[in-house]
């Protein structure tokens, strides 16, 4: 069998052997080599919640569903406006935006620094990880009734069960974001003596990144059903003891309009993150 090398010429997006480019009989082949590079579109989503909420609408109009149980879109934009015109609404949301913002930045700035220790300290690694995997499987809620004991009846013990949710989710994220920095990156900056703090600064924080800021959505949303659960048990405000109070009273519109406000909520977060992506990830 003779070595015969084969060279191709670029056409476009496809990659052609000389025969075909002197105009040859051999078939054309699409380029495969693309990757997976999905792309989000900006009206599909817009567009399915469209059609979901038309349908939806629909079928409460035509009495398919009773409203009682399912009250139809309109009705739950009516009770939203509502409740925001005579001011209750913002006063719940003040509420529960002040627990998740406290907590969140309690549990995620220590999640960070204990993150960052387990990646790059062996005793921590060896201490951590143990404390980490035996605590972390247990609900944060049902701690919430030995916070009050603890912390007393207030917003401390509240804000504690969000801060403990957010802190092992984050030093989980941080950990692995640590590990997964190429350790040939980390030797070439050694070999030059580049000190320590500086590694971690410019090697290890930049590569770790992705994952942290993947781990922000998930914490979002673990500290967002921590301050709902913990408002239902026991808080006077917010949106969690509002929807509680809404279904018990059988206002399902006003129990729907609080479900809306917390998609909402994610949705503002979600956007928050990625806008964080675009200005932190423009390196890859």
């Amino acid at each position: 069998m003779s070595n015969a090398r084969f060279s191709v010429v670029e056409r476009g997006n496809d990659e052609v052997s000389p025969a075909q480019a002197s105009g040859g009989d051999l078939r054309d082949v699409g380029f495969r080599g693309a990757g997976f590079l999905p792309q989000t579109s900006r009206y599909a989503g817009l567009v399915a919640i469209a059609v979901v909420i038309g349908l939806w609408q629909l079928a409460g109009s035509l009495s398919l569903i009773n409203p009682v149980f399912l009250p139809t879109p309109l009705a739950i934009l009516r009770a939203m406006i509502q409740l925001a015109l005579s001011g209750a609404l913002w006063r719940h949301l003040a509420y529960s935006i002040l627990r998740i913002g406290t907590g969140w930045l309690l549990g995620t700035l220590a999640g960070i620094i204990v993150g960052f220790a387990i990646g790059l300290s062996t005793l921590a690694r060896s201490v951590g990880i143990t404390f980490i995997s035996a605590l972390f499987p247990i609900p944060k809620i049902a701690l919430l009734p030995l916070l009050i004991l603890w912390l007393g009846i207030g917003e401390e013990p509240k804000i504690a069960t969000i801060a403990l949710g957010v802190f092992f989710s984050t030093a989980i994220a941080v950990y692995s974001g640590v590990d997964a920095v190429p350790r040939n990156l980390i030797r070439m900056a050694q070999s030059f003596n580049v000190p320590f703090s500086a590694i971690v600064r410019r090697v290890v924080w930049p590569g770790a990144l992705p994952s942290i800021l993947a781990g922000f959505r998930i914490t979002a949303s673990v500290a967002l059903l921590l301050v709902v659960s913990a408002e239902m048990i026991g808080a006077e405000y917010g949106i969690g003891a509002f929807v509680l109070q809404a279904g018990n009273l059988m206002q399902t519109d006003q129990l729907l309009a609080g479900v809306v406000i917390l998609s909402l909520f994610g949705l503002v977060v979600g956007w928050l993150v990625s806008w964080l992506e675009r200005r932190l990830l423009r390196w890859r």
